[in-house]
Parts: C-alpha cells; sequence; structure tokens
C-alpha cells in the first residue's frame, strides 16, 4: 500500500493543529485567569484598552477573544455595560501543569519552600536572557499597576503577566510551567490579602525592586528581590488563612 502522500501530509496536519491565533491566546489567557480565582463570576472586565495594554495585544484581539469566551458561557456580554464573568466554575481545568484545585490540596509551608527552590532558580537563570525588550514590557506593567492603585482584581491581572514575564525568561517551559502553577496557589485567599490597604503598593515596590536588579543584571540583588516578595506573599496569605471567615464571625457575635 503506499503511503508517501499521507506522511507527506502529517507534518502540515500537526502544524494547523498547534497553531494558535492571538485572540485564541488571549481567550486562553482570560479564562486561566477564570479558573485560578483571579477573576471570579459577577466580577467585570477590564476595558478593552486596559486588557489590551496589560497583555500587549491590539483592542480588536482582545474584543475576539471576549466573543471566544462568551460562546462559551464563560462571559456574559451585555450592550452598553462592561463584560462579566459568568457563574462558572472552570478550578479543574489544567492550566499549565495542574488545575488549581490539584495545588491548593498543598499546605502553606509546601508551596512557600518549593516557590523558594525553584523560583529562585528560575529568575536566576532569567537573568540571563534579559533583554531590552523584556524589560520595556516589565516598565510597562509597573506602569499599568501604578495606575491601577488598590483595585486589587486588576492589580493582579498586571501582577501575574509581571511573573510570567520573568519566568519565560528562563529559558526552560517547564520549569516556567510549574512555577506558574505555584504562583496560582489560594487564589481566592491571595484576592483577600491583597485587598488589604498598603497591599497592593508594597507589592508595587517589590516589583520596581526587581525590575532594577534586572536592569543592572545583578543576579544577587535579583534573586534577593524575589525572596523578599516571595516570603510577603507567604506571611501575608498566612495571616489571611489565620483570620476567622465573615460566617465565623457572624457566628460568634450572634452568640451561637
Amino acid at each position: 500500500m503506499k503511503t508517501d502522500g499521507i506522511l507527506t501530509e502529517v507534518p502540515k496536519l500537526g502544524g494547523s493543529i498547534t497553531r494558535q491565533t492571538a485572540r485564541d491566546a488571549v481567550a486562553d489567557k482570560l479564562t486561566t485567569l477564570i479558573a485560578t480565582g483571579m477573576l471570579r463570576p459577577g466580577d467585570e472586565l477590564p476595558g478593552e484598552r486596559e486588557l489590551a495594554n496589560v497583555l500587549h495585544v491590539s483592542r480588536e484581539t482582545v474584543r475576539g477573544a471576549i466573543q471566544i469566551l462568551a460562546a462559551k458561557g464563560f462571559i456574559e456580554v451585555s450592550q452598553g455595560s462592561r463584560s462579566r464573568v459568568a457563574a462558572v466554575d472552570l478550578s479543574h481545568l489544567p492550566i499549565t501543569i495542574a488545575a488549581p484545585s490539584a495545588i491548593d490540596r498543598y499546605d502553606l509551608e509546601a508551596v512557600h519552600g518549593a516557590r523558594l527552590l525553584v523560583e529562585l532558580h528560575v529568575v536566576d537563570q532569567a537573568v540571563d536572557n534579559v533583554t531590552d525588550e523584556l524589560l520595556a514590557k516589565l516598565d510597562a506593567l509597573l506602569e499599568a499597576q501604578r495606575q491601577v492603585g488598590e483595585d486589587t482584581m486588576r492589580f493582579l491581572i498586571c501582577d501575574r503577566e509581571f511573573h510570567l514575564a520573568i519566568y519565560r525568561a528562563c529559558g526552560n517551559p517547564l520549569l516556567t510551567d510549574f512555577v506558574v502553577d505555584l504562583y496560582g496557589y489560594l487564589m481566592e485567599q491571595r484576592r483577600h490579602a491583597m485587598a488589604v490597604p498598603g497591599a497592593t503598593q508594597n507589592s508595587y515596590d517589590d516589583h520596581v525592586a526587581i525590575v532594577d536588579a534586572l536592569r543592572r543584571r545583578d543576579r544577587q540583588a535579583v534573586v534577593e528581590a524575589f525572596r523578599g516578595h516571595l516570603t510577603r506573599i507567604y506571611e501575608t496569605t498566612r495571616e489571611m488563612r489565620a483570620r476567622p471567615s465573615l460566617e465565623e464571625r457572624r457566628t460568634v457575635q450572634n452568640g451561637l
């Protein structure tokens, strides 16, 4: 049986399967934000211009991505008002290596230890691949973070893009995916922790120190800036977990 024709078509087929448009990539990013709890049901999406600026794409690309997610029922689009996250639970979706629910099963001490071990190595390797393009992107994200101020949801969207840009510079996609999974740990509680007055400013200050060290290609300073940032994340998350929930406070107040 002659198979030459079939075999010559295989590379073309593979390429067509793996090719992804810009709007598909943005749709995947937005899906990730929903799956990790960074965007929750009922949240209003930032405007097209703001998302385009943070994600470094055109407004048309953002609009196309939102249309994709609306068709899937992930986002509700209403004429004359901001698009909102629909009442969906996507925590079962694998984001990189594992679903957020899988990472959240580990305790805080284990995840913090893993982040110190792996993430500090990743950013150490990233120093070798710092480019003017990367620095320009990080500067733009810092400006976006500065502009959103105390808006927790918007700040975290910028925060994720900031971290991912540095992780990817390490040059090892597997390590990048692993660190991204760790980054998404307990995002629901991270949102609450970042809503504490001054939290976004502290995180922004950490980011400024990180970019300054990257600009100097100072490996030790980059690692130490990230170590301080990870320690802050760990401590604020631990404090948030130690606080009684709203339901528990109501129970105490009612004397039950």
